[in-house]
């Protein structure tokens, strides 16, 4: 889908939907991230921050305190910011604006990011005094009570200055604004804290753009608040915050076996829904799994959220930070490793598993979910049509079980290990034969193939593991001492542990502390090299002592290596 394509007010349209959060990334980062990993590997629409004049400040909400609608932020200026549109869409891949019709900056006064003059109320040659909501309350005319639907949507949030969107004039300035943003042919708006504006403001100043761009709305549900996120579906999509902390919750050891289905739970039916596993605001305040999160769950989930037809997905993609505070790092130009984070930055997005769960929502469509089984609480498994098949094992050990799937007979790589090339898999290569094949899924992890990535596992495919033949399944039993919040994982020089990426390491389970354990299936008669690592709370990683370890695997069957962190 090209740029000038109509969209409609629901879910991104077209054969790749999955939309990626470029948090904090600077425009010139994202257009060549856009070129050279983005696109190539079928991810949708790029979300990026907010393009307008904000309050200075190196901290990460700055970008969220507007002084005017002037393109010169942190992020670049107009002239960068049109670049980085066109490079994206050269890509195949569309933009989506993180746009803020709430509200005005949170101080009393200051010069913005563009040099533009302002106090609280006044933003010369925009908005004076009656532009904005006073509802009296004091002090600072703060919302108290969310329990009331006038005071949610009139008094102000944080102290930022509340715009009046029930007035002619406001309405006109904002849909200025957004025409001005697709008049630079972007394709869609996040619009932020639509909550605290009435659903009728916003299709209000919807009906005013020159064209309908694809619209995803922050509405945080609240239990026993009035403002529901139903009431917005008729703008746009809703961001549904509820799917964010039940699948924190389920992966956390509440259980995923109660995933199935979603569009039963009075939740927006799941074509009006925007999911994530996490935003850049609940990977802060707790609301959801992050990248911290221990064994594994952030990616587990995150597979989950792709492998599911439940809405339409979007991936965080942020940096490590040691208060809530801390913007973006290496002066906000985003770089990445081949499988992972550089700089300071965390790319998810290049995560193998996550990008290899992209594809295979690309190729499964719309197709509804087929054989679903879950064995335990803690495992599932289930097709999409006869386009694909995962399995997601969130429980301590490793599951080997023969699956029922409606896939063709073929030879598939597992995307969540690796892709095909040349007719090979680069991770593990799993057979289905009769609708059936037998494959064991790692403790914390998952397999997912389908009908878009074949070829031949096993050492063949320089990968192998999980396959039901050609693979050796390889148990570790390392000791190790830790504080809390700390995890062991797994790293080496082949491709199913990770290629030496810290970000690719595989984690070690915890249940028999002080020993951590983990089973990872591996081409036979293979040598290759290896070391643990340590996560630190922090996000920061610690490596065992020189020299790497080494080992070779067996031509069949299983082994268990011993070991002591050094």
């Amino acid at each position: 889908m090209n740029s000038t394509t109509q969209l409609s007010a629901r879910a991104p349209s077209g054969s790749k939907t999955v939309i990626i959060q470029m948090f904090e990334w600077n425009w010139n980062s994202i257009a060549t991230e856009c070129t050279n990993f983005i696109g190539p590997n079928g991810y949708g629409y790029v979300q990026v921050s907010p393009p307008q004049e904000h309050i200075q400040g190196s901290q990460w909400w700055t970008d969220y305190q507007p002084v005017s609608y002037i393109l010169t932020s942190k992020r670049g200026n107009q002239d960068q910011f049109q670049s980085m549109v066109n490079a994206c869409h050269a890509a195949g891949v569309n933009v989506i604006v993180d746009t803020l019709f709430n509200h005005m900056a949170g101080v009393d006064s200051g010069t913005g990011s563009a040099g533009s003059s302002f106090t609280h109320y006044n933003y010369p040659g925009i908005y004076q005094n009656q532009d904005f909501h006073h509802c009296g309350l004091e002090p600072g005319d703060d919302i108290v009570n969310y329990s009331n639907r006038v005071e949610v949507q009139t008094c102000e949030l944080v102290n930022l200055a509340d715009l009046a969107t029930d007035t002619d004039y406001v309405r006109g300035v904002l849909a200025q604004y957004g025409n001005k943003l697709l008049s630079l042919n972007v394709d869609g708006f996040r619009l932020d804290a639509a909550k605290h504006m009435p659903a009728g403001d916003i299709a209000n100043i919807i009906s005013r753009l020159s064209r309908r761009p694809y619209i995803t709305q922050e509405v945080i549900w609240g239990s026993g608040e009035p403002i529901q996120p139903s009431e917005y579906v008729g703008n746009g999509d809703v961001q549904e915050f509820r799917y964010t902390t039940t699948v924190r919750d389920a992966f956390s050891g509440g259980g995923i076996s109660g995933l199935q289905n979603l569009d039963n739970r009075g939740w927006v039916s799941g074509s009006q829904a925007n999911v994530f596993v996490a935003n850049h605001d609940t990977e802060r305040n707790g609301n959801s799994l992050n990248s911290n999160s221990p064994s594994n769950t952030y990616v587990t989930a995150t597979i989950f959220s792709l492998a599911h037809p439940y809405g339409t997905p979007t991936i965080l993609s942020s940096y490590s930070f040691g208060s809530t505070d801390d913007g973006a790092p290496n002066g906000g130009a985003g770089t990445c490793s081949i499988t992972g984070g550089a700089n300071g930055w965390l790319c998810q997005h290049r995560f193998v598993a996550i990008s290899g769960m992209v594809g295979f929502r690309n190729q499964v469509g719309s197709a509804g979910i087929t054989n679903w089984v879950a064995p335990q609480n803690q495992q599932i498994a289930f097709g999409r049509g006869s386009a694909g098949f995962v399995a997601i094992n969130n429980a301590d050990s490793a599951w080997s079980t023969t699956f029922t799937t409606a896939l063709p007979n073929n030879n598939y790589c597992d995307v969540i290990s690796g892709k095909s090339s040349g007719g090979a898999c680069t991770g593990v290569g799993i057979t289905v034969s009769g609708g059936q094949f037998t494959t064991t899924v790692p403790a914390r992890s998952a397999i997912a193939i389908h009908t878009g990535q074949v070829g031949s596992g096993g050492s063949s495919g320089g990968g192998g593991g999980g396959g039901g033949s050609g693979t050796v399944a390889v148990s570790w039993a390392e000791t190790a001492t830790t504080t809390f919040g700390e995890n062991i994982f797994l790293v080496g020089s082949i491709a199913q542990l990770g290629n030496w990426a810290p970000a690719s390491a595989l984690p070690l389970s915890s249940a028999s502390y002080p020993v951590w354990t983990i089973t990872v299936n591996l081409p036979p008669n293979t040598n290759f090299q290896y070391k643990f690592i340590r996560k630190e709370t922090d996000g920061s990683v610690v490596w065992e002592s020189d020299p790497n370890r080494s080992a070779t695997t067996n031509a069949s069957g299983s082994q268990t290596i011993t070991t002591t962190w050094k």
